[in-house]
């Protein structure tokens, strides 16, 4: 049985989520989720009442089918080769490729943080993670980020964690209501927060992730 999980997007900016080029992947922040979801899995990133636009609660930002999950080392190959828009670019007048979130380099052997949207105190979380998590059947909302009906609110939380056990009773009603939405999967919106580059670089990164949560609550 697949599972669902959710969690609450604090900041929307277009790097994790990255739902650019077609592909939508999770490689940074939420370590927990990307360390044990499998092929199959469904994930949601639900909208903060404490958004940058305003109250997003109750409202669905994106989510994505799972259909490939790598190693970190695995999607910084496989994106050098095949997806070189991932790696990120913070001097391109492309929004997408200041984005990227193939944020560490492995041919070393190690991982060498590249110049993106996390800095030094994002490293040990992200690494945390282990897997990218890999989707080209997604639906990504960004800032008009999508109500959802009374019957899925239940799968709404604004802790810092992920749920994904509590959501058993509603997978099934969750894929019905997306799938009757009749949407176009991809990119449907855009990020609700822009970057501060200037800023990102001088405070070593996007610190606003540095606290993501560990902590599953079922």
């Amino acid at each position: 049985m697949p599972r669902l999980f959710t969690y609450t997007i604090p900041v929307d900016d277009g790097a994790a989520p990255n739902p650019f080029g077609g592909l939508c992947s999770l490689s940074i922040c939420k370590p927990g989720i990307r360390r044990v979801a499998k092929v199959g899995d469904w994930v949601a990133g639900l909208g903060s009442r404490n958004a940058p636009s305003g109250d997003l609660s109750g409202r669905l930002v994106y989510a994505m089918r799972v259909e490939q999950v790598l190693t970190l080392q695995e999607y910084d190959q496989k994106a050098r080769m095949e997806w070189p828009q991932r790696i990120p670019r913070a001097d391109s007048a492309d929004l997408s490729e200041r984005l990227g979130d193939c944020i560490y380099d492995y041919s070393s052997g190690t991982a060498v943080q590249r110049p993106g949207v996390h800095g030094p105190n994002n490293q040990a979380t992200d690494l945390s993670g282990k897997n990218a998590l890999l989707s080209w059947h997604f639906y990504y909302f960004g800032k008009t980020a999508e109500l959802l009906p009374e019957n899925l609110l239940p799968i709404c939380h604004q802790t810092q964690g992920h749920r994904s056990d509590l959501n058993s009773p509603y997978i099934e009603m969750f894929v019905s209501w997306l799938g009757g939405l009749n949407l176009l999967v991809g990119q449907l919106g855009w990020p609700d927060y822009s970057v501060d580059w200037a800023k990102t670089a001088a405070c070593g990164g996007c610190i606003s992730r540095k606290l993501d949560g560990e902590h599953d609550d079922g």
